[in-house]
Formats: structure tokens, sequence, C-alpha cells
């Protein structure tokens, strides 16, 4: 059974950090592209950055470039997502997930884990 466990949310103030972390079992993440998404309240989950499985590119969306970083270690089969400089408007639920194939659709995602940012 393939799980992607996401821990490390939690409150904080704005411009603090938070380290996400996503481990995966029955899954050997270095098969697969891996990303973090994220909804707010009312809002539609969003793509917030993405790092293939050789870690030799990753992806950031414009509102998180430079303040967030992707990064993964497939010897502990676990990615990561360091949060800087954090804003009210980074609250949401973050959500991990694994992509098998550039532009197919991700097959497994974890259940989220909440960050709050206050201001």
């Amino acid at each position: 059974q393939v799980r992607l466990v996401e821990s490390g949310g939690g409150l904080v103030q704005a411009g603090g950090s938070l380290r996400l972390s996503c481990a995966a079992a029955g899954l050997t993440i270095s098969t697969y592209h891996m990303g973090w998404f994220r909804q707010a309240p009312g809002k539609e989950r969003e793509f917030v950055t993405r790092i293939t499985r050789s870690a030799l590119t990753t992806y950031y969306a414009d509102s998180v470039k430079g303040r967030f970083t992707i990064s993964r270690d497939n010897a502990k089969n676990t990615v990561y997502l360091q949060m800087n400089s954090l804003k009210p408007e980074d609250t949401a639920v973050y959500y991990c997930a694994a992509q098998r194939v550039t532009g197919a659709s991700y097959a497994y995602w974890g259940q989220g884990t909440q960050v709050t940012v206050s201001s």
C-alpha cells in the first residue's frame, strides 16, 4: 500500500520558517518526480513546487520563488519543503504528491499538513 505522509506543519508568525517533510511508504521516490501543492480555505488546490527524480531540476510557483526550497533524500525516501519568510497568504493545507512521468497526473497524494501563518 502506497502512503505519503506529510509532517512539519504548524502555526508560525509572518516572517518565520517551517520545514515540511513527506515520507513515502510502499513507493520508491527515486523513481518519481515529486511535488508540493497547497489549498487555502475557499480556494482551489494550487501548485507550489516540483523536483525531478534526479533532483537536477526544480520548479516553483512565482508566489514562493526565492522563499521556498524543495529537496529530496532518496536514501530516506523523503521529500522536504523548506519555507522561509512566510506570509499570511501562505496559510493552507500542504500536500505532497508523486508523479511517475512528466506531464502525467500525480498518481499518489498525501493527506496534507496544515500551515498557518499569523500576521
